[in-house]
Order: C-alpha cells, then sequence, then structure tokens
C-alpha cells in the first residue's frame, strides 16, 4: 500500500449485520442487498468527497472527513430505518491514515477505525454506541445534542482494552447542525444560553473537533474549511498537526500566553495561600485530582491546590494516563507538561 503520510482526526461509522455469518447463503445475499441500499440512503446527504466508505463483508465502515454530526445523523437514520434488520453500530472520533490499496484505491487504516469496530461490538442488534472521543465532541457543539446519549459505563475488549461507551437515543434532533442552531440559540448581549462563544469554542476537545475534522480532513481533500464559529482559528500545516513539533509549538504559546500576565496578577498569584500549577497538555487530557475530576485541558489551565500531598492524573480515551504526585507548598508554582501521542 501507498502512504499519503498524513495523519488525520475523523468521525468513523463501523457497522455490521448481527450473526450474519450464520445465515444460509441466499438469506446473506438479501440482507446485504437490504443493507447496501440503506447505507446509501443514510449518506446521501453528505458529499462523497467528505466520506470514504469500505465494504466488510458483513457490514461497511465509514470514514467522515467533515462534520462530526454527519457519523451521527447517517447512523440515526440507519438504525431507525433498518426496520427487522439486525445492525449494530458504533462512532468513534480517533486518527486515521490516508492509504491506497493493491487497486489504488484510497483506503484508511489506523486506531480510529479500530475503536469505532470495537465500539460497535458492544452494541445490541438496533442499538447505536459512540465513542467518549466522540461523545465530548458532539455533546459540545449544541444542547439539543445532550439529550441523545446516555453514559453505559466502561466495556472491555479482547486486547483488554477499556473504552467508555455512550449509547444513542431517543429521535433525531430539530436542527441538522451546530451551524443550523446558531441564530436560534445567538441572544442579543452576544451569549449563547448564557455562555459566551469564547467558552463554547474553548470546549474540551475543540482542538480536535475544528483542528482535525475541519482543517485537516478538507485539506486533504483539497476543499476550503467551512467556518465553523466567527472566532478565526488559528490553521496549522496540514501534514505537521499530529507530529511532535506542531504539539510543542502548542506548548510553547501556551507558556508564552501565561508569562504574559500583568505584574500585579503575578504578584497576587504568589501571594494567595493556595499553590498553583500550570497545565500545558497536548492535545487534551481529562484532569483527575486526588481522585475526583477536575474537567478538560485544554480549556482548563491551572489549578489551585491546597498546600500538601496531592495526586494528579492526566486521562486521554487513546492513551495511558499521565499520573504526577506532588507536595506543594503554599503560594507555589508547579507547572505539568505532557503530550500524548
Amino acid at each position: 500500500m501507498e502512504s499519503s503520510s498524513r495523519t488525520l482526526v475523523c468521525s468513523v461509522l463501523f457497522l455490521d449485520i448481527a450473526e450474519y455469518s450464520k445465515k444460509p447463503v441466499a438469506e446473506q445475499l438479501e440482507l446485504k442487498q437490504a443493507f447496501n441500499q440503506l447505507l446509501a440512503m443514510a449518506v446521501e446527504q453528505v458529499a462523497p468527497r467528505d466520506r470514504i466508505i469500505l465494504d466488510t463483508g458483513d457490514g461497511a465502515a465509514v470514514t467522515f472527513m467533515g462534520d462530526p454530526e454527519d457519523a451521527l445523523f447517517a447512523a440515526m437514520t440507519l438504525r431507525n430505518g433498518a426496520g427487522t434488520l439486525p445492525v449494530r453500530l458504533g462512532i468513534n472520533l480517533g486518527p486515521v491514515r490516508l492509504v491506497k490499496d493493491l487497486n489504488d484505491q484510497m483506503n484508511i487504516i489506523g486506531d480510529g477505525i479500530n475503536v469505532a469496530q470495537r465500539v460497535m461490538s458492544f452494541a445490541a442488534p438496533g442499538q447505536l454506541l459512540v465513542s467518549r472521543s466522540y461523545y465530548e465532541v458532539v455533546s459540545c457543539l449544541s444542547r439539543d445534542y445532550l439529550s441523545l446519549f446516555r453514559h453505559e459505563g466502561s466495556r472491555t475488549d479482547k486486547h483488554v482494552r477499556e473504552h467508555e461507551v455512550y449509547s444513542v437515543i431517543g429521535g433525531r434532533p430539530a436542527a441538522r447542525h451546530f451551524a443550523d442552531t446558531e441564530s436560534r440559540l445567538r441572544a442579543k448581549n452576544g451569549t449563547w444560553l448564557g455562555f459566551r462563544k469564547s467558552a463554547l469554542v474553548a470546549a474540551p476537545l475543540a482542538f480536535v473537533a475544528l483542528a482535525g475534522t475541519g482543517i485537516v480532513a478538507r485539506a486533504v481533500m483539497d476543499k476550503p474549511p467551512p467556518a465553523v464559529v466567527e472566532k478565526k482559528v488559528e490553521e496549522p500545516p496540514a501534514p505537521a498537526i499530529m507530529k511532535k513539533e506542531f504539539l510543542e509549538k502548542r506548548i510553547a504559546r501556551l507558556e508564552k500566553k501565561a508569562s504574559e500576565k500583568s505584574p500585579k496578577t503575578q504578584a497576587a498569584a504568589v501571594g494567595a495561600q493556595p499553590a498553583r500549577v500550570d497545565l500545558r497538555i497536548v492535545p487534551w487530557g481529562e484532569i483527575v485530582v486526588d481522585g475526583r475530576p477536575h474537567g478538560f485541558s485544554p480549556p482548563l489551565q491551572a489549578l489551585e491546590l491546597k498546600p500538601g500531598p496531592h495526586v494528579v492524573e492526566v486521562r486521554n480515551t487513546s492513551h495511558p494516563s499521565r499520573i504526577v504526585k506532588l507536595d506543594v507548598q503554599a503560594g507555589q508554582a508547579v507547572t505539568i507538561r505532557h503530550i500524548f501521542q
């Protein structure tokens, strides 16, 4: 295979027909024909250049390189229109790589598609499950989407790898895309539902959602990225989007921003009783202090801890956790740096 040497972050929908291999050949043919027709109907609203469909024999894997919602709405259309067709569905957001197979056709490989298959394997016929990484992105895009998900807990695959999964319940939300709800949710004072745009833009995994799916994937397909929000997002060079050099530059920018605080603000921080722990996590991580979750970094950039010993754990669904043991003093400043790669 010839690799494109570009790693992208995409939404991957993996689905199959339950107990397909146990059916007689004639019945398999009928089931696959009905499945193919249903799949074609579900993805017809997504431009062909924004998706890659792989036939897996008893099902299919669809990689969406545009809006994260494309995978959700296609999967819900499949689930709701399957009828008696016993389809299992799973969605994941993760890294994939474009390659060309022996027939010179575009293909997809990578952990993003592997995890989507494992999430699907936990589903019952007619059930749609999503990974935590996908849930974190889509749930931040619109309040309409929050009611669609129910946490199902942790599942362990055959490789003893744990996956946090959420089931998709209920019907389709009123709006098709986050952009469709912008005018409805925007208030006259410049906030959405009481939150400023900057807070929504800085939601957990926004880097993955915007830079990964919006900028990188469409740059590969020679299509300019859509303006998801009004705030201008700095566009990194596409070939280096997941490379160590780019991640290190992000940490340098975060440190420079922290160093530009006014002397008055810095003096107040030193004189405060709690210790300050600055966070430089790339691309993202869930922060857990002494067993209690404190949010995601970014957007979280600092913690205030009481003097004494603490255990800080930085979690990422696709990588081993980073555990740091601290014994901080009053007014002490500590920095935790980590790159998940």
